[in-house]
């Protein structure tokens, strides 16, 4: 029995130290602080509350600027005659008062020669002018003369109304007209591409703008610049990659959009005649796989005298430069490098730079141009 007795008390005993630490152990775990996961194990957080939820905030889309509304052809017109009339008036003047001498010597007519010369119109054409105006006025000489009038039509016989100044800005057969603008840098080449495309739009025509000058990137950001400001599309591609290709996808483009004109944009480096040949001649072959160039304007600074003359003979010796945009007029007392930029060249004046507002560009009109040179 009590051989029995012994094992009863082991029995419980052992029964009781087992559920004692069965309370420990329970105890222990709600007092014990959770436990921090392992570096790399994943969380999976519960459920967010209502309140946990963040309302995100609407962040208003960029607004875009309002296109502008560039000014129309008519309007440039008529600031053409006054832009020109205040700062080509010298020279007309300065002839006028020359021819209305009572006594017309020879000292007088190179003293006119001389002031013609200085106009940069070139020797073989004043000494053209000259020559009329002698004869027109001994011949008529008896009668009461204008020399106002008698200058005037023989000026205007010398800047040659005849000659053709439309813009091709449209191809044939539904392709886009294609404008290439060539000159050196400096000359104003990139603004009047800009310049030119605000004309067109103007006249309801669409644009697309091929940024080739990839040379020069302060010429690609411009080029965007002005593009934006008239919802005209710009191609351009890296800076320094291969002009004609970023000419071949503008023109690609414009043919696809079905666009009226394209106008391509070019380098205007003269450092050596033959590698300028070679650019733009690639540029040119590959344009005309996608379209014809129906324009090519040659950009002169018309107060570079006779510098713009020779940079006009390169340029026409490297591609067949159909018209002549003159940009500074307005800031140059020389008109008359229009009179001898087209003697050069064979080719029109076109356009006009009259200063340095967007719309400061204009189709040139002989007859504005004549009167503004004789001061109104």
């Amino acid at each position: 029995m009590d051989f029995l007795g012994d094992w009863l008390y082991l029995i419980i005993g052992i029964a009781v130290v087992g559920v004692l630490m069965l309370v420990g152990l329970l105890t222990g775990r709600r007092g014990k602080a959770p436990s921090v996961p392992r570096a790399g194990t994943d969380v999976i957080a519960p459920p967010p509350t209502e309140a946990d939820v963040e309302t995100p905030t609407e962040v208003p889309a960029p607004e875009r600027p309002a296109l502008e509304k560039p000014e129309s052809t008519a309007s440039r017109l008529v600031r053409l005659r006054q832009r020109l009339a205040g700062s080509q008036g010298t020279l007309g003047r300065g002839l006028l008062a020359l021819l209305s001498r009572d006594r017309l010597d020879e000292d007088t007519w190179e003293s006119i020669e001389d002031t013609l010369l200085t106009a940069d119109i070139g020797v073989a054409p004043t000494t053209q002018l000259v020559e009329r105006l002698r004869t027109r006025l001994r011949v008529e000489g008896g009668q009461v003369v204008d020399a106002r009038a008698v200058l005037r039509e023989e000026l205007l016989e010398l800047v040659d109304p005849t000659m053709d100044r439309r813009l091709q800005v449209s191809g044939a057969d539904g392709q886009p007209g294609v404008v290439l603008v060539v000159g050196v840098n400096g000359a104003g080449k990139t603004t009047t591409v800009g310049k030119l495309a605000r004309i067109l739009v103007s006249e309801d025509l669409t644009v697309t703008l091929g940024a080739a000058d990839t040379f020069r990137a302060a010429a690609v950001e411009q080029l965007a610049t002005w593009g934006e400001r008239v919802g005209v599309d710009v191609v351009r591609g890296p800076e320094g990659s291969d002009p004609a290709s970023v000419a071949f996808e503008a023109v690609k483009q414009g043919v696809e959009q079905g666009v009226d004109t394209v106008i391509v944009d070019t380098a205007g480096r003269l450092q050596n005649k033959a590698g300028l040949m070679d650019e733009l001649g690639k540029v040119k072959r590959v344009i005309e796989k996608q379209a014809p160039v129906t324009e090519v304007l040659l950009v002169l600074d018309a107060t570079t005298g006779q510098n713009g003359m020779i940079q006009a003979r390169v340029f026409s010796e490297i591609v067949d430069v159909t018209g002549i945009v003159l940009t500074k007029l307005d800031g140059s007392a020389k008109g008359g490098i229009v009179v001898a930029v087209q003697r050069e060249l064979g080719v029109p004046v076109k356009l006009v730079g009259l200063g340095e507002g967007a719309d400061d560009l204009a189709p040139f009109d002989a007859g504005a141009f004549v009167d503004a040179l004789l001061g109104g």
